[in-house]
């Protein structure tokens, strides 16, 4: 597939969630920013970037796996992930990480610039608003939108999906009622709060279901997973889809 331009330069974080089990987000992603004219690259020494241990409270085993995202995404090209959470963990948090540390919170707030969650990156760094123009076809889908938590109120970060998803033909954007409430995964918040996990989950899932929409679109692969068990276990038609695989497939 041939970019557009080759003036912007980025290195794609793939995130563990997507590297485990949702690769084929990671193959979306690269595609999509390859079809806008990234020169895309990807470190192959990227771990995990160490929000599991620092959310649970287990700084000390977060540090190695920051320490060593910040060795691998070294240099000035932009970094690029399918997730708000994990972008979120690294712009947002680093600096709380190692605050003890100050070389390293010094690294941490030089990095965080050019960390940016797909659409994000899409929209403000790359300037596409639309991608009508650059679909090759259209895809007659009915979707609507979950906002992911850290996407939204650690990024700020709404505006952004949305006019992509409307920009596509043939997608028809149907907002649920309270899309910007917690589907309940939250990491191991899951786990340990399974009862009151499953009741936000089906607060969730009657929100997409009174759309009548086919596919429920998010940018991160953790929501989806929640969200697309619950909707697989009920038995309903509809799909748990990542952003990256949409733009991908109207590309």
């Amino acid at each position: 597939m041939t970019g557009l331009r080759s003036s912007i330069k980025a290195s794609l974080f793939v995130t563990c969630i997507v590297d485990q089990f949702y690769p084929e987000v990671g193959e979306s992603t690269a595609r999509v920013l390859d079809r806008l004219g990234v020169d895309l690259d990807f470190p192959r020494d990227q771990t995990c970037c160490g929000q599991p241990a620092f959310n649970a409270g287990f700084w000390n085993d977060a540090k190695p796996l920051a320490r060593g995202f910040l060795k691998a995404f070294e240099g000035d090209r932009y970094i690029v992930a399918p997730s708000g959470s994990c972008v979120a963990m690294v712009r947002e948090f680093y600096a709380e990480l190692f605050h003890d540390e100050p070389a390293l919170v010094a690294r941490a707030r030089d990095m965080a610039p050019r960390v940016f969650e797909l659409t994000e990156f899409i929209v403000d760094v790359l300037g596409v608003t639309s991608l009508a123009d650059l679909a090759s076809k259209r895809l007659e889908r009915c979707v609507t939108y979950h906002e992911s938590c850290h996407l939204k109120r650690e990024l700020g970060v709404d505006r952004q999906p949305r006019a992509l998803l409307d920009s596509l033909p043939g997608v028809q954007l149907v907002e649920m009622p309270q899309a910007e409430v917690c589907c309940g995964f939250g990491g191991t918040f899951a786990v340990k709060y399974a009862d009151i996990s499953a009741a936000m989950l089906q607060d969730k899932i009657d929100s997409i279901t009174s759309t009548s929409a086919d596919s429920v679109v998010a940018c991160d692969a953790s929501c989806l997973m929640h969200i697309g068990g619950g909707l697989s276990k009920q038995e309903l038609p509809v799909r748990a889809t990542h952003i990256a695989e949409l733009l991908d497939e109207a590309l």
